[in-house]
């Protein structure tokens, strides 16, 4: 069994570490650690997209369960409501990751270009959305809209996967009614679902060498520093600190995914 440390050299190892702690607080924080991540792994030299992929999956499971620890601790999120839709999210991301086999991400990455950037330009120009809870649908109502968010964006890590923790922000704050704070508190717990699911499925179902178990332990022990950084700052900043990260880490997702669109369409 590979571990991933054959061809690395020692500045190579430093940067996925360096990279690791990094998207473990801008994941604590809003998500899309990923975007940090993957590319640090892609540097090592002969690595497959595949084993970057899932190596990428192992180091992310340390930091949101270690995020998402501390803000049930700490913020204590209404479980009744994320419990279900993380369990939902891992069936989703078990289904996007089996359409990924057949139907190539691009054909939705345009359509997910286009909400990210309207969702992005509301947020900006809505200063006081995702201040306060005020939530839009009760009881059953709201217990299905998330588990359906669950389901759809679980799908999406499954699928493609780079900004799996922002989109769920984005849903529960712009769709649901969450303050940036519990929101990110919520969707922590569901990522960790899709992240723990996709890991199950490389670890049972892919070739043997698709999981490079020394470079995803070194990158989940940076990763869980980074999440438990990045989760106490966000519940001690509040907020208004959540949100301007958020619009950042939205910002660089839609310039990384316009890449993507740009490249596999017109390039």
């Amino acid at each position: 069994m590979p571990s991933g440390f054959e061809a690395v050299d020692p500045l190579t190892l430093v940067l996925i570490i360096v990279a690791g702690f990094c998207a473990g607080w801008v994941d604590a924080v809003v998500g899309g650690g990923g975007l940090i991540q993957l590319p640090a792994l892609l540097a090592v030299p002969g690595i497959a997209p595949v084993q970057a992929l899932a190596t990428n999956k192992m180091g992310s499971v340390f930091g949101t369960t270690t995020s998402a620890l501390t803000y049930a601790r700490r913020v204590r999120p209404d479980l009744r409501t994320a419990i279900p839709m993380a369990l939902v999210a891992l069936g989703g991301a078990f289904g996007g990751a089996s359409v990924a086999t057949v139907l190539p991400g691009k054909v939705f990455k345009p359509i997910i270009l286009a909400a990210i950037v309207a969702v992005a330009l509301f947020t900006a120009f809505k200063p006081q959305m995702g201040q306060y809870t005020e939530l839009r649908l009760k009881g059953r109502r709201h217990l299905a809209a998330a588990c359906g968010l669950g389901l759809v964006i679980g799908f999406y890590d499954g699928l493609i996967g780079p900004g799996t923790g922002s989109f769920l922000v984005i849903a529960l704050v712009s769709g649901m009614g969450y303050a940036f704070l519990e929101a990110s508190a919520k969707a922590k717990i569901v990522n960790m679902a899709t992240n723990i699911g996709a890991l199950i499925l490389f670890g049972l179902f892919a070739p043997a060498g698709t999981l490079l178990w020394g470079l995803g332990l070194v990158l989940g022990a940076a990763n869980m520093l980074g999440g438990y950084t990045g989760a106490r700052m966000a519940v001690a900043r509040g907020n208004t600190f959540i949100r301007w990260v958020f619009l950042a880490v939205v910002a660089a997702l839609a310039v990384k995914l316009g890449i993507d669109v740009w490249t596999e369409n017109f390039a």
